[in-house]
């Protein structure tokens, strides 16, 4: 009791009130008083962990903000997809253009409103939950099928959505449903068209991407995830049908931050690069 109001800059009546009504609230003892001394119960000791291993959390969290703020990087998000498919072999053409800019990229599967660590620019899906950040330039995209080349072996491309049904399709399905299914992708372009529940379910996208490179089936693509395989040939769309985006992706910038040096260029060079 005397080292934490020592601590605290306050009296030990004062520390000993703030006791008695943290054990009035928690509706335990945590502390047993006898003799004129102060033990620790098995409660206390629980809680006294619990307590302490919070506090570390903080200390550690606002220690890597500090150290993020002076290291002077620039700290891109950005979804998993994105940044393992688009934005990676890309990065190191704004490293040529800029290379006194540090960039560090973060890629998470979570919408910005569940992001827990600072950043100064976030690549995103249009419309997902982007919490307390503001929408600065979007750009557009393309859903379609594709396949491995073998899958199809020996069929002449492009074919006709009829025979859709006749393939194994791969599905990539989350919880909230904020990517397109093939049902969604179906319906709005108008086609009126019954898919059968045989397939695989998928639960990440690079992992319904590589089922999909070893011929496992058919997959719904993003284009800006995809564009490096069809050009080098060992992903073909075997139907002609597109679903067009016009703001498919986004661009976010938090809020009440102070803006980074660096930031602006590698938003000028996003912006360049979706364009």
């Amino acid at each position: 009791m005397t080292r934490a109001s020592e601590e605290l800059g306050l009296t030990q009546a004062a520390i000993s009130k703030q006791i008695k009504s943290l054990e009035q609230n928690l509706g335990t003892r945590l502390f047993e008083r006898r003799n004129r001394a102060v033990h620790l119960m098995d409660h206390g000791r629980e809680f006294g962990r619990v307590v302490s291993e919070a506090l570390n959390s903080v200390a550690v969290a606002s220690r890597d903000l500090r150290q993020q703020h002076e290291s002077g990087e620039v700290v891109l998000r950005s979804q998993l997809c994105e940044g393992l498919y688009w934005l990676m072999p890309r990065l190191s053409g704004f490293y040529q253009k800029y290379p006194d800019i540090p960039v560090r990229v973060t890629v998470s599967t979570k919408p910005l409103a569940e992001s827990e660590e600072r950043f100064d620019l976030a690549l995103q899906t249009s419309g997902r939950q982007q919490g307390d950040t503001k929408q600065i330039f979007t750009a557009s995209d393309e859903v379609f099928p594709v396949c491995s080349p073998a899958y199809l072996d020996g069929e002449t491309l492009p074919l006709s959505m009829d025979r859709l049904n006749g393939l194994h399709l791969l599905h990539h399905k989350v919880e909230p449903q904020d990517w397109v299914s093939w049902e969604a992708w179906l319906a709005r372009q108008g086609i009126d068209l019954q898919i059968g529940t045989d397939g695989t379910v998928f639960d990440s996208y690079p992992m319904m991407i590589q089922a999909m490179l070893e011929g496992h089936g058919v997959a719904l693509a993003w284009r800006r995830t995809i564009d490096s395989y069809l050009n080098a040939g060992t992903v073909v769309r075997p139907f002609e049908e597109r679903l067009c985006l016009p703001d498919g992706l986004s661009i976010y910038q938090p809020t009440g931050w102070q803006v980074r040096h660096g930031t602006s260029e590698l938003l000028e060079w996003l912006k360049l690069e979706l364009s």
